[in-house]
């Protein structure tokens, strides 16, 4: 026992030295620099700036422009308050000059602190002497036995208060000012007093056992109480000690039970008194250390609870209180008015340039611990819910009741993100609520399904209507913020919810869709609430109006098959555009952009191509053809209105959309043709590359639009162009059907399926090179080039089929075979040619000639051995001539090339 008495009394011990050197230095600076602005206003003179890091006020002078500044804070009025005990005084405002050079820092705290304990340590070790006096003068009775231990603790007891009547006495007859005699030692001499009643207490419980833990623990209350008190007069030391020993009096009195609920109401309740003191006094640290000794008493509490006692709720509520309280205590008002730059500011601004003011900051970090202590583990489920609706009160109070205080507006955002966050991890950790959610699946026919999903979407409820109604009375430059909050909140709950816990699953997908369309109803209401607000300026509407878009959007995906909802949101898309063009909604363009991404995944991810080649007819009209009527409709109606952005996207989704629509629609008659679908044959390879090379097109076309999202637009274009090369390269290289083992081609000469392979590519990207801004040289020139090769290729693969047949893949070649690769290399020459004229583009004469030149290699390398007799006669009479007309043209072209040539469109 005596071993427990002294390990605890050291810890007060431990505790009270860096304390005491600690308010000391606060008090010695605080008086100094008080003095030198008295003496300078008594001379005429304006007080100098505070060089001191301790005591320089956190706003600077740009804080001053910030948006957030328009009231000052009370903290601000109540710095100059003086530590000691005395009235505050007015202190004139430092005149602002920007053009005088700033003054060089004096010494740093760390070397004022040196300097004084240097000066003055005699102070803190009197009083760590006189404390330890107390405690071995209980001590010495115990070893010598000479008092019995009622008596010893009572002679502990007498001697802190003589030691308290002592300072008392000292500070009202002579005082505690620095300039006088006795500076210092009233806090002496009643610190070291309030440690010995400490000791008297604790070893009547520890040491004798003379009182139950009840009145062991009374004791310590009331010596922490009076030891506040003391504080209010003579400074933080004993206020900061009082709090000490308040704080750690639970634990010190351990019965050895379970804990008490209790409990972390009344470390919440220390806490506040600490909070209540800084509140009259300006002892910023007192506050800092009243929260640490909150939120660390009951993180210590929580871990000693057994589990499922509450103890994660109970703490969780601990931090509920603590933030509110660090809000209205410091301003000493429950109508908080947090004025000057928040925390929106330091993240404009660039961090620590902008620092919002103490108070400011405090508030952000017990509001911060509060929301994380939402997300605690729980075994409960009946805990994790309140742990959900206390993350969601959280929300809604700060958002109602920081109405004033523009410095704290976006605290709210912190317990709205923990809720959000605590339903992803239930969900995905299995937490008990999601367990007992996920196993009704398996509940029996007559069992109602549970309505924990209904249940966590109404919490949501009053945050986003709290939200409207503060959107509802802002100042202008923050209503459109306060909209898209409440538009946002609980609508992503139920997002969260549909992804996550896929309620559809447990209750069925109508009930689900129905809790989604009342939250869809609810936005429409808000949409009137801020059209009748606002009149023409819509923004606040639109917002409102988008998140009832997109809940509707979710309830029809909940409900509807594949085709209904792809159809159901292209109807959605030309809603929007409507509502655009009928009440002038910028915001409404995101929807649409929105829409439009999500079409084109669904199109070609999910459900994808796959089901579109699967799907009934019916099915795949509604949805491969509906979805470009609604993009192309969409794109028409809000043409007029001069967007940028949802043009843009309506246009290129539109053309992407035209394109699968045909793409899946010849797979589908090739397949009804030919009788199987075969993934490796070199239409279903050129199909598949066509769709990304379209999807590739398309990213690149939307980059002219600009902005952050050009390097995701570039990714996916990166990785579907690479997609398109692979499948095109495994469709003329490996799949082409002049390998023996390819399928063989299906349909009429010309119009077949080497036509749908290579033919189609060529035309695509042919005009693309022509067609789509934005493409570097390089690419564009590169995608003329492919279509070229791809159409020769064509070309050369129908000839063989029309000597060949079915038996392309043999290595006969016949005389009307050579000739006709002959005579489509001239042709294509002379095209060249032709086009090099037409357009006065030497890069396409000196190509032409190029093709010329190889005409002749064949013929004089390879015709001349494999043709014979009159073909061979007609062969060369025939390039011959076509030579010299060919060589005519060419030195007509070169003469027209020495005139001006037209811009070289290739």
């Amino acid at each position: 026992m005596m071993d427990d008495l002294l390990i605890s009394l050291a810890i007060l011990a431990a505790f009270g030295l860096p304390i005491t050197v600690i308010v000391l230095v606060f008090a010695h600076f605080g008086l100094r620099r008080r003095v030198r602005a008295l003496e300078e206003r008594l001379a005429g003179v304006a007080p100098e700036a505070p060089s001191s890091p301790i005591a320089a006020p956190n706003a600077t002078a740009e804080d001053s422009a910030a948006p957030e500044e328009a009231e000052a804070g009370p903290w601000a009025a109540a710095r100059s308050a003086d530590p000691a005990g005395g009235a505050a005084e007015p202190i004139a405002p430092e005149p602002v000059e920007p053009a005088e050079p700033p003054k060089p820092r004096g010494p740093s705290a760390v070397t004022r602190l040196a300097g004084w304990v240097k000066e003055n340590w005699v102070y803190s070790v009197s009083a760590v002497s006189l404390a330890l006096a107390g405690i071995f003068l209980v001590q010495y009775g115990v070893e010598q036995g000479l008092l019995p231990p009622a008596a010893r603790v009572a002679l502990a007891l007498l001697f802190g208060a003589a030691l308290i009547g002592a300072g008392e006495w000292l500070r009202r007859r002579f005082g505690d000012s620095e300039d006088s005699t006795t500076a210092y030692l009233p806090s002496v001499f009643s610190g070291a007093g309030i440690v010995a009643l400490f000791a008297g207490v604790l070893s009547a419980r520890l040491l004798y056992g003379l009182v139950g833990a009840e009145t062991a623990f009374a004791g310590l209350v009331v010596v922490a109480g009076l030891a506040v008190l003391l504080g209010w007069f003579y400074g933080p030391l004993l206020a900061a000690v009082g709090l000490l020993g308040a704080a750690g009096a639970p634990f010190a009195v351990d019965g050895g039970g379970a804990v008490a609920p209790w409990l972390f109401a009344y470390e919440a309740l220390v806490a506040i008194a600490g909070l209540l003191v800084d509140a009259g006094r300006r002892w910023r640290w007192v506050s800092i250390l009243s929260l640490v000794l909150g939120f660390g008493t009951g993180w210590l509490l929580y871990v000693a609870s057994a589990s499922g006692s509450g103890g994660a709720l109970w703490f969780a509520g601990l931090g509920f209180v603590l933030a509110l309280a660090a809000i209205a205590a410091p301003v000493f008002s429950l109508t908080p008015r947090h004025g000057g730059p928040g925390l929106g500011a330091m993240l404009r601004r660039g961090g620590w340039k902008a620092r919002p003011d103490f108070t400011v900051l405090l508030a952000l970090a017990a509001t911060a611990l509060a929301a994380l202590l939402t997300l605690l583990p729980t075994g409960d489920a009946a805990e994790s819910t309140a742990l959900f609706g206390l993350a969601a009160l959280l929300a809604a109070v700060l958002i109602l009741w920081t109405d004033r205080a523009r410095a704290l507006t976006l605290l709210p955002v912190l317990p709205a993100a923990a809720y959000l966050i605590r339903l992803v991890n239930e969900a995905d950790g299995w937490g008990p609520l999601a367990a007992g959610f996920f196993e009704a699946a398996e509940r029996g026919p007559e069992v109602a399904a549970p309505m924990t999903a209904t249940l966590l979407l109404a919490m949501a409820v009053p945050a986003t209507l709290a939200a409207a109604w503060r959107s509802l009375g802002a100042s202008p430059a923050y209503r459109p913020w306060w909209s898209a909050g409440a538009a946002l909140f609980a609508p992503l709950a139920a997002v969260t919810l549909e992804f996550f816990w896929a309620p559809a699953r447990i209750m069925g997908a109508y009930p689900w869709a129905l809790n989604v369309m009342a939250l869809a109803a609810l936005m429409v209401v808000m949409a009137g609430w801020f059209a009748r607000a606002d009149g023409p300026d819509r923004r606040r509407a639109a917002h409102a109006t988008l998140s009832a878009l997109s809940l509707i959007a979710l309830a029809l995906f909940i409900l509807l098959s594949q085709a209904a909802l792809t159809l159901a949101l292209g109807a959605l898309l030309i809603v929007a555009a409507l509502l655009d063009r009928r009440f002038r909604l910028p915001e409404m363009e995101w929807f649409l952009y929105a829409g439009v991404v999500v079409l084109g995944y669904r199109l070609v991810v999910d459900p994808g191509l796959g089901w579109g080649e699967a799907a009934p007819l019916d099915a795949f009209l509604a949805a491969y053809a509906g979805a470009p009527l609604a993009t192309a409709a969409a794109w028409w109606l809000i043409r007029p209105l001069g967007r940028v952005r949802a043009p843009v996207a309506l246009e290129s989704a539109a053309a992407l959309f035209v394109g699968l629509f045909v793409n899946l629609a010849l797979a589908r008659w090739i397949r009804s043709v030919a009788g199987y679908d075969d993934v490796m044959s070199h239409w279903s390879l050129s199909l598949s590359a066509m769709t990304w090379a379209g999807v590739a097109l398309v990213q690149l076309y939307r980059r002219r639009l600009g902005g952050p999202l050009n390097i995701l637009r570039t990714a996916l274009a990166v990785l579907a162009g690479l997609a398109a090369t692979a499948a095109l390269a495994a469709s003329v290289l490996v799949a082409n059907p002049l390998n023996g083992w390819a399928p063989k081609v299906h349909g009429p000469l010309i119009a077949d399926t080497m036509l749908v392979a290579y033919g189609l590519p060529a035309l695509l990207f042919w005009q693309a090179s022509r067609r789509v801004p934005g493409l570097n040289r390089w690419l564009r020139h590169g995608l003329a080039g492919l279509a070229g090769a791809l159409g020769v290729f064509y070309v050369a693969l129908e000839i063989r089929r029309f000597w060949q047949g079915e038996a392309m893949a043999s290595a006969h070649v016949g005389e009307g075979e050579l000739y006709s690769y002959t005579v489509a290399l001239l042709i294509l020459g002379a095209a060249l040619l032709w086009q090099a004229i037409a357009r006065r583009s030497t890069p396409l004469r000196r190509l032409a000639m190029a093709v010329i030149a190889l005409t002749v290699a064949k013929v004089f390398l390879i015709d001349a051995s494999g043709l014979a007799g009159l073909v061979r006669v007609f062969s060369f009479l025939a390039l011959g001539l076509s030579l010299a007309g060919l060589a005519w043209l060419n030195r007509w072209a070169a003469g027209q090339s020495a005139s001006p040539p037209a811009p070289d469109k290739t």
